[in-house]
């Protein structure tokens, strides 16, 4: 059986891919190491493991709530991590409008411009 951690960390790679994880875990030091761990276990090892909703739909709830609560430099990563979810720019955009009329208008034009800017730089093109 694989631990919390383990099954974190195949999660995590498999949506946000190898090189970020990889990224992360280079910059990693002995101040920050707890909130990892915290973050691989509980955010990426129960609640994205669970087979409850697909990656596709977990991607749409997180990119929606990111975008409702401000939180909008983890954005870019999650669209990114779209590609691995299988979330579509029509889910994506679907979710921003939902956050539109619950949230508010401003904070999903600023995902809005946040994703456009993104899926630019993920197709090598300039807006």
């Amino acid at each position: 059986m694989t631990s919390r951690h383990e099954n974190g960390m195949k999660i995590r790679r498999a949506v946000l891919g190898d090189a970020h994880v990889d990224r992360a875990e280079a910059a990693r030091t002995d101040f920050d190491t707890p909130f990892q761990t915290l973050i691989t276990e509980g955010a990426w090892g129960t609640v994205w493991a669970s087979d409850a909703i697909s990656l596709r739909e977990r991607s749409m709830l997180t990119l929606a709530l990111l975008a409702a609560t401000g939180n909008f430099d983890e954005i870019p990563m999650h669209i990114r991590a779209t590609l691995n979810t299988g979330a579509s720019k029509q889910d994506v955009i679907e979710a921003f409008q939902h956050v539109a009329i619950y949230a508010g208008v401003p904070k999903a034009n600023h995902a809005i411009k946040l994703a456009k800017l993104t899926y630019a730089e993920m197709e090598g093109e300039t807006i």
